[in-house]
């Protein structure tokens, strides 16, 4: 099964940043975007791709152990940016972006003890994005406006395991489904 970890924010959270996002579809071409639905909005941990699903036991029990040496930490979407020159349009994180970045360290070394590929390390970058194109598209005008934006901060307290069931019918901008598979609660070892 196709598999990630992830910070998946709460709902009064989302609810701040869609409201953004529909006013950043009313911009002058907003329709060469494909946007991501809310129920697709999360901080990628780790991408961990299609993982055999003996491996999918050792690989939650690992997560478990990695979100219980990390403290429940403080959050908030902040500010904005792109990869690819527009290819993705990205809202990003503020609080405290260091634990959520030792969180993605873990999650990605949790699939690694657990015999899960993982390729190359990249160093992460806290991002949640809102759209996605195939061409280069001058997002510049998002961007700005998702500077502008600070949303509410609210405390993480778990790490979830996500599988992404891709589209299958071939219909154009159909997103993919999000199903999460596990929630392991965050608490500091002792």
């Amino acid at each position: 099964m196709r598999l990630f970890a992830a910070v998946l924010p709460p709902e009064d959270v989302t609810s701040e940043l869609a409201a953004l996002v529909a006013e950043l579809r009313k911009l002058p071409g907003a329709g060469e975007l494909r946007w991501t639905g809310r129920p697709g909005w999360h901080y990628t941990l780790a991408f961990y791709g299609e993982v055999d699903d003996a491996l999918v036991p050792d690989l939650s029990a690992r997560l478990e152990r990695a979100a219980h040496r990390t403290a429940p930490f403080p959050l908030a979407v902040r500010g904005g940016g792109q990869f690819g020159h527009g290819k993705a349009l990205w809202a990003g994180a503020e609080g405290d972006v260091a634990a959520l970045r030792l969180l993605a360290d873990r999650a990605e070394a949790a699939a690694r003890r657990a015999g899960v590929p993982m390729g190359e390390h990249r160093r992460y970058k806290a991002h949640l994005t809102v759209a996605r194109s195939r061409e280069a598209v001058d997002v510049r005008p998002y961007v700005e406006a998702l500077d502008a934006f600070t949303g509410r901060t609210w405390t993480v307290a778990d790490l979830a395991l996500v599988r992404s069931n891709l589209p299958k019918s071939g219909v154009p901008g159909e997103q993919p489904r999000y199903e999460v598979v596990a929630r392991r609660p965050l608490g500091a070892a002792g």
